[in-house]
């Protein structure tokens, strides 16, 4: 096996599309690089799994044929890669401490969300105005009125 960062006992439901088996998990895989490769081992040996984190839902795609009996399942993933940090550009940070706005008030979703709203910006113009309407949306710092 290779050389494995982080372990996580995993369960969810199986689905099945056209190119085959999906394996559903319970529970969206936070904090981790996605759209990689990660060893799942359901008990009956390991095998290579794609990761599709998206917004709501972490999706396990076998790449190789797997036993799935049951439309329930649970083992353990084994990712080769570690925690992705979710760092706030510079640009956005300064914008929000010239408005005096609180970057920190964003749970975990909401920071993930902004970032990737920021992140598929396709030019200087579109990335100022969602700096701008994620900037506005903050609350205050120190609790000041607006």
């Amino acid at each position: 096996m290779t050389r494995t960062i982080g372990t996580f006992p995993v369960q969810g439901t199986t689905r099945h599309d056209e190119h085959g088996l999906l394996l559903v998990l319970n529970r969206r895989l936070d904090g981790h690089d996605t759209f990689l490769s990660g060893i799942l081992d359901l008990g009956q040996g390991a095998a290579a799994v794609r990761i599709f984190t998206l917004d709501d839902v972490t999706v396990l795609r076998p790449l190789e044929t797997i036993e799935a009996s049951s439309p329930v399942w649970a083992g353990i993933l084994h990712l080769p890669h570690g925690l992705r940090p979710r760092v706030v550009p510079a640009d956005l940070a300064d914008a929000a401490q010239a408005d005096n706005r609180e970057l920190d008030a964003l749970d975990a979703a909401e920071l993930r969300y902004a970032l990737t709203f920021l992140g598929e910006a396709t030019t200087a113009q579109i990335r100022a105005a969602r700096i701008a309407a994620i900037v506005s949306a903050l609350p205050p710092a120190g609790g000041d009125a607006a």
